[in-house]
């Protein structure tokens, strides 16, 4: 069964993110002493005694004031607390109650779930008995003195949050495929997201730079799991100020490390730009699979050439990642949104696909058959011995070699392509590792050699049995 939720509510700049980051052991939630930083209701997994439960960050909640994002904000905070088996109200301790608290307090009360009330920074023990008792008046039961800094008091709130949580299973997600969305900001990646599970999972707004957290969100299609997670638009970095973009930033890069699968949103009607084009040579240099999802094409004029043309344009600005599949879709219509997990699906696979030794040498005879390697001019030919792959995700294959330096690029492009059109991989990199013999030597000379590359260590074991 799914993880219970607990949903973490309160006006703006009380700490609330600060205490979503000491509940769940991670600093995930991104804090800046700015109001309005969480905008998007954001899940943690936690851990309390025996048992396991989602915590939702949300974004500070203002009932008087309709102006910028704020009612969208509300809406994502009465969407988190509809799915939730508890709530927690969080409080500033230090300024004491105020309206605000109040209203949000009348509101909670006329909800259907149980509300603890987390009265937040209370450094000092003594201290913060006296500024919680304050917080009697919102009729919500006791409040609870915690230091989301320090951890003061949190394991008294955790014990009585696990009296309203219902007991649950320890969810299995090891065959799950992770799906980071990331492209420039306004693109469509929340539209995209909302797409996929099909409510307002996130917020989306024609305002650039509306989502600062990563959000994750799981869907299921048959009996396969994805983790989807929604990303902050990532700008040139000297369009970036030091605050919560920046930090939404670093954790949009994170965000393509720990994924399996990424997701590159290109904007149609902009075409490639040159930060698509540093995005995808990021993900190829974090050996992540990608597909690259051209979004908004519904807006495009159309004649009978266009999509040939917008390949070439792609084939031609992303010749990096021309081993990333590419599909054209519409967000906002829906047009071949379900189409793109077929595709995660084929280059999930394919990312961690092992081929066998004797498949590869193969598919080298019969490269070299068609071409040779390069000659120097002093009549030095380089040669390839075997070959063998010595781990995935991405898929690398080690060649041995007589001299690496024997090998022009041309030819080492020429040897990734016919594995490519022998073996596959598709919507995956490929790294193919160029072993010398004066390599092999230094290895086996080497004492702390292993302990400095496993993979190459790897490989001199695959060359003492082949």
């Amino acid at each position: 069964m799914p993880l219970p939720v607990v949903a973490i509510i309160g006006r703006p700049n009380v700490g609330k993110s600060t205490l979503v980051n000491r509940l769940t052991g991670m600093m995930d939630a991104i804090v800046h002493d700015e109001p309005g930083v969480t905008r998007d209701r954001t899940y943690r997994e936690a851990f309390w005694r025996d048992r396991d439960f989602l915590v939702v960050d949300t974004g500070g909640l203002v009932f008087d004031d309709d102006t910028d994002f704020l009612p969208l904000i509300r809406e994502q905070a009465m969407l988190a607390l509809a799915e939730s088996s508890a709530a927690i109200l969080v409080v500033d301790g230090q300024s004491g109650p105020n309206g605000a608290d109040e209203t949000i307090a009348t509101w909670l009360r006329q909800q259907s779930v149980p509300v603890l009330v987390a009265v937040n920074k209370c450094e000092s023990p003594d201290q913060g008995l006296i500024q919680a008792a304050e917080f009697w008046r919102l009729g919500l039961g006791e409040p609870f003195a915690v230091s989301g800094i320090h951890g003061n008091g949190t394991g008294d709130l955790l014990d009585e949050l696990l009296n309203h949580l219902p007991s649950t299973e320890i969810v299995e997600e090891s065959d799950e495929i992770r799906v980071a969305i990331v492209g420039r900001p306004n693109v469509g990646k929340s539209s995209l997201l909302n797409a996929f599970v099909g409510e307002n999972r996130a917020i989306v707004s024609p305002i650039s730079g509306t989502t600062r957290d990563t959000i994750d969100m799981i869907v299921e299609r048959g009996e396969q799991r994805y983790r989807l997670i929604d990303t902050a638009g990532i700008r040139k970095k000297k369009q970036v100020e030091y605050g919560p973009e920046f930090f939404g930033i670093n954790r949009s890069f994170k965000a393509i490390r720990r994924s399996d699968v990424v997701l590159l949103v290109i904007d149609a009607l902009d075409g490639v730009t040159e930060q698509d084009q540093k995005l995808a040579g990021r993900i190829a240099e974090d050996g992540r699979a990608c597909i690259v999802v051209v979004n908004k094409w519904d807006a495009v004029e159309k004649d009978s050439y266009t999509i040939y043309d917008y390949d070439e344009q792609l084939k031609d600005r992303l010749h990096f990642t021309d081993w990333a599949e590419t599909i054209y879709v519409s967000a906002h219509t829906g047009q071949r949104v379900d189409k793109i997990l077929d595709l995660v699906d084929t280059a999930a696979e394919q990312h961690k696909r092992r081929v066998s030794t004797s498949v590869i040498n193969e598919v080298l005879e019969e490269a070299l058959s068609w071409h040779t390697p390069p000659t120097t001019r002093q009549g030095r030919q380089g040669r390839i011995y075997y070959g063998t792959q010595v781990t995935s995700q991405p898929p690398t294959i080690a060649l041995f070699v007589n001299d690496p330096k024997l090998f022009n690029d041309n030819f080492r492009r020429y040897t990734e392509r016919q594995f490519r059109q022998h073996l596959g991989f598709s919507g995956t990199p490929l790294k193919l590792l160029w072993r010398g013999k004066k390599m092999r030597e230094l290895d086996r000379t080497s004492p702390n050699r292993a302990t400095k590359n496993k993979n190459e260590s790897v490989v001199l074991r695959m060359s003492a049995r082949y």
